[in-house]
């Protein structure tokens, strides 16, 4: 029951951040852009001014899709970022090219994370597995199996997990700090157009935050349970 109460309330909160992301995108893509750049070309001047030449930027289908992918260096944009002439456009833009200079550079929470990526889909794949397993059998897999040994696997598995949503953190924080520095030291935003980026980009946030603390607060709950098995 305390494990389905996380989850419930870590879906519940994460709906209201999301709603209030997508309500201030909405919101500040109604205002224009004073120095009337696209995201798309937001992004490129970021890029060129880092001195990067071996990313792309491209248009992904879809809303909040805004991405880099490390893998292939690309600077992935939804439609209303990369054609928007808007400040939140801008702040996305920016930020996504964040994390292309934090490639760039070799910063090292950013290596860290990407060497975790395959970790953390191990991870969850055998928390999918023994989910599945102990619906179907749980009576016959218990009586096999140790429920100790079971719940370590378990917190092995969800400590790799957390620890992943954790160092996502100061690697999102930074890619805006990144942006932000960048927007206002080149111009690209006025005080007002700031702020609203800093807003929309601090909501967008809040979405790892929540996710980091599900995960802590799930992790904390499977150790109570393997400590109260061994009572």
């Amino acid at each position: 029951m305390t494990l389905w109460i996380i989850v419930i309330a870590t879906m519940l909160v994460s709906l209201l951040v999301h709603w209030s992301l997508r309500s201030k995108f909405n919101k500040y893509s109604q205002i224009g852009l004073q120095s009337n750049l696209s995201g798309a070309q937001v992004a490129a001047m970021m890029l060129r001014d880092h001195g990067i030449t071996d990313v792309a930027i491209t248009c992904v289908e879809g809303e909040l899709t805004d991405h880099y992918d490390p893998s292939d260096k690309t600077v992935n944009l939804s439609p209303d970022v990369y054609y928007g002439y808007s400040a939140v456009s801008a702040a996305v833009a920016a930020h996504e090219c964040g994390h292309a200079v934090q490639h760039a550079t070799a910063y090292s929470m950013l290596s860290f994370r990407t060497a975790m990526v395959p970790i953390q889909n191990i991870s969850s794949w055998i928390l999918t597995v023994i989910v599945i397993a102990f619906a179907l059998g749980g009576y016959f897999l218990s009586a096999i199996f140790p429920i100790q040994l079971v719940l370590l696997i378990v917190i092995g598995a969800q400590g790799a997990i957390t620890l992943f949503s954790l160092v996502t953190l100061p690697v999102e924080y930074d890619a805006s700090n990144r942006a932000l520095a960048w927007m206002t030291q080149r111009g690209i935003v006025t005080r007002n157009e700031e702020a609203m980026a800093k807003d929309a980009l601090n909501t967008a946030a809040l979405t790892y935050v929540v996710s980091a603390l599900g995960s802590v607060a799930t992790l904390m709950y499977y150790v109570m349970s393997f400590m109260n098995s061994n009572d």
